[in-house]
């Protein structure tokens, strides 16, 4: 019977199923609930109808909680064939296609069959977090692992596709450019890159006006600086991060992101110098791990949804390890508890509102991951230390 269950739970086809059936049940129940419940997938859908009809895509909705969108006019042409549906139908499509491209990206992996399905049953929770709220969040955790793995396996044009489909979209996929550094045939990648962001930038404008299109690049920059300002509030359901942990620990809302932004990057590349390591796969996939973490720790912009990117990444580093120690499986339930399950009904509502929200405490445990990993990056044998298989 053990045995039978441990090769169930080891089949990635099994949970990958499971993650379709979630994504749809979870989409349908909120839409169900009334425009309250799927007001995100709402104000993605008049992303695309705003701009044919040229209107400021930026603008808050009195009638959605005042909410507004916050991702770039390109977004307009991949929520187009869901916008065009019943919404229920759309909802429900739109999260299901979300949830295929993160699972591509898992299956993608270099991991065995095994630890691939061990991956996604660990980002099950963080993923049905974003899922409820029909977050692009679940696209760019794919993505950001898609535009690494291309480069593993040459393909340069597919990887600058990735990594521009979230620039276009939520600026964060810019840090797919992590793994320029191991790119074979740079010249490819940089001419790529070039051709594909003109066609990004120019395909709105065909259902909407050049005019239009390049003002929306100036609308975006302005809500985008708004939103920064908003989200370093004390006490917000933003600010899961580094600077926000630190800020609210101190209750000084004015500490500046750059005295965290300097000093964090730098670390972030300290590892770059260590060349004789880059044509290691592991030590790439370290890099991604660290990535997927630093872009969320490091954003004033991080909520509970947006923690699919970095439980990505810990599971990449956790299950890259040649053997678990104490602390490697003790970090890894810290991080199940405080930051997957933060805010489950594992813990009361005092607790969450108390602790978890008031002090940004879910980032604390990916904090000490994200430590953690540029640590092996900076110390680790590459060539002798890892495997994934």
């Amino acid at each position: 019977m053990k045995q039978k269950f441990l090769k169930l739970i080891s089949d990635y086809r099994i949970i990958f199923v499971i993650y379709i059936i979630v994504a749809a049940v979870t989409a349908y129940s909120k839409y169900k609930r009334g425009t309250g419940g799927y007001n995100n997938y709402l104000i993605f859908k008049n992303v695309f109808y705003n701009t044919l009809q040229e209107r400021n895509i930026f603008s808050q909705y009195p009638d959605l909680f005042f909410d507004s969108n916050h991702y770039g006019v390109f977004f307009s042409l991949l929520i187009a064939p869901f916008a065009m549906m019943p919404d229920g139908l759309g909802a429900v499509l739109w999260n299901v296609a979300s949830t295929l491209v993160f699972l591509f990206a898992i299956y993608k992996l270099p991991f065995s069959d095994a630890k691939k399905s061990f991956f996604a049953w660990l980002c099950l929770q963080e993923f049905i977090t974003a899922a409820t709220y029909f977050q692009f969040n679940i696209i760019l955790t794919g993505l950001l692992m898609l535009s690494a793995i291309y480069i593993y396996e040459r393909k340069e044009t597919q990887s600058a596709f990735a990594i521009l489909i979230g620039v276009f979209v939520k600026i964060y996929g810019i840090v797919g450019l992590s793994a320029f550094f191991f790119i074979k045939n740079k010249t490819k990648f940089i001419m790529s890159s070039i051709v594909i962001g003109i066609l990004f930038f120019v395909l709105p404008m065909l259902i909407s006006s050049p005019k239009f299109g390049v003002q929306s690049y100036f609308d975006w920059y302005s809500s985008l600086s708004g939103k920064n300002l908003e989200n370093q509030a004390l006490g917000t359901r933003q600010d899961y991060s580094l600077m926000g942990v630190v800020r609210r620990l101190l209750g000084n809302a004015d500490i500046s992101n750059l005295i965290f932004l300097l000093p964090g990057f730098i670390l972030f590349m300290l590892p770059y110098i260590r060349t004789k390591q880059f044509k290691f796969l592991p030590f790439q996939m370290m890099i991604l791990a660290s990535t997927l973490l630093f872009v969320v720790l490091f954003s004033s912009g991080s909520e509970s949804p947006t923690y699919i990117i970095a439980i990505a990444g810990v599971m990449i580093w956790f299950l890259m390890q040649e053997n678990w120690s104490k602390i490697d499986v003790g970090l890894l339930i810290f991080v199940m508890i405080f930051t997957c399950f933060a805010f489950s009904d594992l813990f009361p509502k005092t607790i969450k509102e108390g602790v978890f929200i008031k002090y940004s405490t879910k980032a604390i445990p990916c904090i000490l991951i994200w430590f953690r990993v540029m640590y092996e990056l900076l110390t680790r044998d590459f060539e002798k230390d890892y495997k994934l298989d």
